[in-house]
């Protein structure tokens, strides 16, 4: 079963003529770690570790999220960075001169996703300490948040958000988590 909307299967186009987090030649050569998983149900996952945290989610935790959270084939490389290289990536993509908690590159949504996601760790465990989450819950949140982006759903209008709102609620209760907008005004970040 699929969580996503037909309407919102959609690619997007990627108007950033800069290489990617994932695609730039300096990406395994940060000081980090690099991991690839084995496919897995035609899913493959690299994790790029740039920054170096105690609560970075292991490679079973980014596995059994991307499961959940994208049904279907899909070549994904997820990054940690320090609040430096978010707010470089952030200005350089988006134009905002800050650190966000989660950067979503996508590159193609059929017949694979095709994408890159960028978390800022020290950014996603402020976060956490502010709403009183753990870091574990808020980071699955992200990272579900940021596969969901790779897979066409958005939040520029009311509607949108309130569609991919539902579905993340969906996916991180089946994964065990509460509620990510239960004790806020349900509204993402757009400084």
């Amino acid at each position: 079963m699929n969580d996503i909307p037909n309407d919102m299967n959609r690619s997007k186009p990627v108007s950033n003529t800069e290489a990617p987090p994932s695609r730039r030649a300096d990406a395994a050569d940060s000081g980090g770690t690099v991991a690839v998983a084995r496919p897995d149900n035609g899913r493959r996952l690299s994790v790029q570790r740039a920054v170096k945290h105690p609560e970075t989610p292991t490679r079973a935790q980014l596995l059994r999220w991307l499961r959940q959270s994208c049904r279907r084939p899909c070549e994904v490389t997820i990054r940690f960075v320090d609040e430096e290289e978010g707010r470089e990536l952030n200005r350089a993509y988006r134009d905002r001169d800050y650190a966000t908690n989660v950067l979503s590159f996508p590159y193609e949504i059929e017949p694979v996703v095709r994408g890159d996601l960028v978390i800022c760790m020290p950014v996603v465990v402020r976060e956490a300490a502010e709403q009183g989450k753990s870091v574990e819950a808020h980071c699955a949140h992200m990272v579900v948040h940021g596969l969901l982006h790779l897979q066409g759903l958005d939040h520029e209008s009311e509607d949108e958000a309130e569609v991919m709102e539902a579905v993340e609620y969906q996916i991180l209760s089946r994964l065990g988590y509460d509620d990510p907008y239960a004790d806020t005004d349900g509204r993402h970040d757009e400084r």
